[in-house]
């Protein structure tokens, strides 16, 4: 594919743009017009460099579901920022962490890897292998000491998956990953 036809593709990916410069803004802490122009820069020279492959068969977007997924994750982001700060200041010993393998209840490549990217944002856990022949991610946790912890991790990224797949996972996904 050539340069100009990716640039030319561009235009129907506004959708993943758009994507980008919300994540790129997140990730700068600011919604401001260089931190967005930015975005759309960084997002433009990605999406021409790098072209995803097809994921149109996958996805489909549930507004009313989408916003509870973004809701809930914004929730675990100030949750768990507040938790790991605590741990930052109080006095005493650092929780224990434990590296944790939770398998992912869809097949797509696409779905592990945004699970995981989503996992990774929320303090206290980042993703250190993510394998795609078993479906399986293994993050570090912060304060994942006993066997309880690491399964309230397992519980979480499960959740987190299945309102990432409830959000924007096609029919067809869904039912591969058991959800209908």
């Amino acid at each position: 594919m050539s340069f100009l036809t990716r640039l030319r593709e561009l235009r129907r990916a506004w959708r993943w743009v758009l994507v980008a410069v919300v994540m790129w803004c997140m990730l700068w802490g600011e919604v401001s017009l260089k931190s967005v122009l930015g975005g759309i820069l960084a997002a433009g020279i990605v999406f021409v460099l790098f072209p995803m492959p097809p994921t149109g068969h996958e996805l489909t977007i549930r507004p009313l579901r989408f916003i509870t997924f973004l809701a809930r994750f914004l929730l675990d982001l100030v949750r768990s920022a507040i938790e790991v700060g605590w741990f930052a200041v109080r006095p005493g010993p650092q929780p224990p962490g434990s590296v944790v393998g939770v398998k992912m209840a869809s097949r797509s490549d696409f779905f592990l890897t945004f699970t995981g990217m989503l996992c990774t944002l929320i303090p206290g856990s980042v993703v250190v292998e993510a394998q795609r022949a078993t479906g399986m991610l293994y993050l570090h946790a912060f304060n994942a000491g006993s066997e309880e912890d690491v399964e309230e991790v397992r519980r979480s990224v499960r959740a987190q998956e299945e309102r990432l797949l409830w959000a924007i996972g096609r029919r067809e996904v869904l039912k591969e990953a058991g959800l209908i």
